[in-house]
């Protein structure tokens, strides 16, 4: 269950609560009493570090893991430099 921050408006008072998404927010200041309780936006308290995906993550096998987030020789099918077009047979105009 996530941790929801609150704010009264009405006093500043500031308190967390763990809940439901489905349950409803509080209405009244647990130190005042007034209806007057808003949700505030706050960040996660954890946080995304390393470097990247692994195309091997979920998978069973002995297959070598690959650093998606660098592309890796499977990642983007095909090289990151531009190319030209392979020329046609008989191309010439007439």
């Amino acid at each position: 269950m996530p941790i929801y921050g609150f704010e009264c408006t009405t006093c500043g008072h500031s308190f967390d609560k763990l809940q439901k998404l489905s349950d409803a927010d509080p209405e009244n200041c647990p130190s005042c009493g007034a209806p007057t309780v808003k949700r505030q936006v706050t960040a996660p308290s954890f946080r995304l570090a390393g470097g990247g995906w692994y195309e091997t993550d979920f998978k069973k096998g002995g297959d070598k893991k690959r650093n998606l987030a660098e592309g890796g020789a499977s990642a983007g099918g095909g090289s990151t430099s531009a190319s030209k077009p392979a020329p046609s047979a008989g191309g010439g105009s007439d």
